[in-house]
């Protein structure tokens, strides 16, 4: 029996999962996805060519594997289908490589007139979500008056205009009245599209593909940090983005957990509203933000940048047994003199190096200084071009989270990607 490799962001998300599964997938059959919904934007370039997916896997570009929509994500239909048909145009037709699971939830169309009327309710209380009614439809499961993927086969419309009537009603008490005719028809014929499809039940695919001794890669969507249990809550996202998250999102047992990937960035980044501890409000800053083009690859927003979080990334190694790390983003720092990381922090006049429950103002971060490599870094080819301060950065970085780095990666082509064995 094969186990599943899981593939996970350590921080606030966009630390390039996207690339890097890509960059893995060639080695296994199947590649899942196992929660979140539209509002994770993975990119890759490769080619020349950049593409932006939001529901669907990662390993679409590699041929003939399946690729699987598992049943803790939650699938709105309308960017489903523009994501498909953006990926078809382009040559990559998805109808032969791609299964979503019947369990997964749907976001209906009033899901996100909730999200906005919600939001609108908070006033400045903001928790900088998408919009795009990926909590609302979390919510619904969890109170189980969820419409799944799986309904679409049985008597669906009755069920949907069950759900629909109940958001009417929540929208009305809310005082947010718009016409939702125009967004339900094209809704209903994103439905249309859906069908052409496969589904499945996700959870016997997976499990029977490893009993096969086929290997399964879980990519997971966002960063631990904004993980609903072990985030910066309230400022985390609805569903479980740690390791555990895999099991419940896909069915597959804690024992089956093979390898677990985490994905971080040589500094660290946040978006939308929340706590930061490393953040840098200065020319530093900016300038990360710049060379590091962090701009989201959905929504565009400006990312806020910061220094790399040692006392974050010690915890989030914690809670997902990582056993392999992946830096992303080296080449950013390739022009800073000083670089700093954060290895523990003061909180009332206290060092502190455990993630505490609360992120506030009142948490300082203690830097350690390192001396910058001043070299280019886009064209190294092995670990052995290494510059020596980049050597030692990383010599740090592992012995501060105590697992290995063994991919780095220097660029954001394919190509840029240094397989590590020190």
């Amino acid at each position: 029996m094969e186990k599943v490799d899981v593939l996970l962001g350590l921080q606030w998300g966009d630390e390039g999962k996207g690339k890097i599964v890509d960059v893995l997938t060639p080695q296994y059959d199947l590649v899942a996805r196992f929660q979140g919904g539209p509002n994770a934007g993975h990119t890759l370039e490769f080619n020349g060519e950049k593409y932006i997916l939001r529901s669907i896997p990662s390993g679409i570009f590699q041929g003939n594997k399946i690729n699987v929509i598992g049943n803790g994500v939650v699938l709105d239909p309308v960017l489903f289908q523009e994501e498909a048909e953006a990926l078809a145009k382009s040559g990559h037709d998805l109808t032969k490589r791609l299964v979503i699971s019947r369990k997964a939830h749907l976001i209906l169309p009033t899901h996100r007139l909730l999200d906005a009327a919600n939001e609108a309710a908070k006033g400045g209380a903001k928790i900088g979500t998408t919009g795009k009614g990926i909590g609302p439809t979390y919510t619904d499961k969890i109170s189980r008056y969820g419409l799944r993927a799986g309904d679409i086969e049985h008597d669906f419309e009755s069920k949907y205009n069950a759900a629909k009537e109940r958001h009417l009603r929540m929208l009305a008490s809310l005082n947010y009245t718009q016409d939702i005719a125009e967004l339900e028809a094209r809704w209903m014929q994103a439905i249309e599209f859906l069908k052409t499809f496969t589904f499945v039940d996700s959870e016997f695919l997976v499990n029977k593909s490893l009993k096969e001794g086929k290997k399964v890669l879980a990519e997971g969507a966002q960063g631990s940090l904004l993980d609903i249990d072990f985030g910066s809550y309230p400022f985390v996202t609805s569903s479980n983005t740690v390791c555990a998250g895999c099991c419940t999102g896909l069915g597959v047992a804690p024992r089956n957990i093979g390898d677990v990937y985490g994905i971080f960035k040589a500094y660290c980044t946040r978006v939308g509203a929340g706590p930061f501890p490393t953040e840098l409000l200065d020319e530093t800053g900016e300038k990360l933000c710049d060379l590091g083009h962090e701009f989201g690859s959905v929504t565009g927003r400006r990312r806020r940048c910061g220094w790399i979080d040692l006392v974050a990334l010690r915890y989030t190694v914690m809670l997902n047994g990582v056993s392999k790390l992946i830096m992303m983003k080296s080449d950013v720092m390739d022009t800073f003199p000083v670089i700093k990381a954060c290895v523990a922090y003061e909180i009332d006049g206290k060092e502190v190096k455990d993630f505490p429950y609360e992120l506030n103002e009142n948490v300082k971060p203690v830097y350690k200084e390192f001396k910058g490599w001043n070299k280019t870094m886009q064209d190294v080819k092995t670990e052995n071009e290494f510059p020596v301060e980049f050597k030692e950065y990383i010599k740090f970085l592992e012995s501060e989270l105590g697992v290995e780095i063994a991919i780095v990666s220097v660029g954001p082509d394919r190509e840029q990607t240094i397989m590590c064995h020190h």
